[in-house]
């Protein structure tokens, strides 16, 4: 490879390159691009990744190397670096070094954080309490930073005026699933959660234009959540998808995607954790969303579904 490649095309970001580029927009603040790095990294090739992981853990050593340096470093070509700066959203790789220098310098105005995420077998139990509680408030940032306020106000509006609502999961998207649907019940609006992948699509049958799917997946390729999506999106239901993967099979069949933190796997710690928290915050958006847009109706709604279980709570 020449060293002679430019830093910045004029054509669409992600073209003749195999990768699909993100949504048009201005390139992310300097505090996202970590999240940015964390949420796109598992749909890169293994050489994006490593250049993506280099100026992740090492913004202010990245940010002094030309893209000849970055390349030599990570054990790619110039070409990789350009694309991998494109694919986390800037123009090319001199913005990147800039997003880079901006990181840097705001990570050594404040102070690093003590911990780390990595959970060892003999960690003392308030060792893991820190590392964990450190790792959700990631998540949740990560998750927030990267959410499209666009996509989300629509599926908003979707849900407000739905005649029906059916959301599919399974495993622990399922949990998050079934919070969603308990949540809308309780302001009076019709929803079913489905973790039968049978009973999910002879549901998703009956949908028509004014219901609404939405499938959640973290993988954003579950064939169980996929299909009954496929057949709402067939039969004229609009359809959002919840994954941290917006790339995945999934989004095909989504008018609205929604994209959670993908946070790093270990042994100890699988990825339905930290995706169910990120599952979580957008589900509480969405119905918090949808309770302002029908407060009139969710209100009253909401305060007979508390009332008809106080008894309960009641000490005898």
């Amino acid at each position: 490879m020449t060293q002679h490649v430019k830093e910045t095309f004029g054509t669409r970001q992600g073209q003749g390159s195999g990768q699909a580029g993100p949504a048009a927009g201005p390139p992310p603040a300097p505090a996202a691009l970590a999240a940015k790095v964390r949420t796109l990294a598992p749909s890169m090739t293994r050489s994006m990744q490593r250049v993506a992981e280099a100026v992740a853990s090492d913004p202010a050593g990245c940010a002094a190397l030309t893209v000849t340096g970055l390349a030599e470093l990570t054990g790619t070509s110039e070409a990789t670096v350009v694309r991998t700066a494109r694919l986390l959203g800037y123009p090319g790789y001199r913005d990147l070094r800039l997003a880079l220098a901006g990181l840097a310098a705001q990570q050594q105005s404040g102070r690093a954080p003590a911990i780390t995420t990595d959970i060892a077998v003999d960690d003392p139990i308030a060792d893991v309490v820190a590392k964990l509680a450190y790792d959700e408030q990631q998540t949740l940032a990560d998750t927030a930073a990267g959410l499209d306020t666009a996509q989300l106000g629509a599926a908003v509006t979707a849900l407000a005026g739905a005649r029906r609502i059916d959301v599919y999961g399974v495993g622990a998207s399922g949990l998050v699933a079934q919070d969603l649907t308990q949540k809308l019940l309780r302001i009076g609006l019709i929803a079913h959660a489905h973790s039968d992948p049978h009973l999910a699509v002879t549901n998703a049958v009956q949908l028509r234009g004014g219901d609404v799917a939405i499938a959640i997946t973290h993988s954003g390729s579950t064939g169980d959540v996929i299909e009954p999506l496929r057949v709402a999106f067939e039969h004229g239901a609009t359809t959002v998808a919840i994954t941290g993967r917006p790339d995945g099979p999934v989004a095909q069949y989504a008018d609205h995607v929604l994209t959670t933190s993908t946070a790093r796997e270990s042994e100890l710690r699988p990825a339905a954790m930290s995706s169910r928290t990120s599952q979580l915050l957008v589900v509480d958006c969405l119905f918090v969303g949808v309770a302002q847009r029908t407060y009139e109706t969710a209100a009253p709604a909401l305060s007979a579904s508390y009332e008809a279980l106080a008894h309960r709570h009641r000490r005898h």
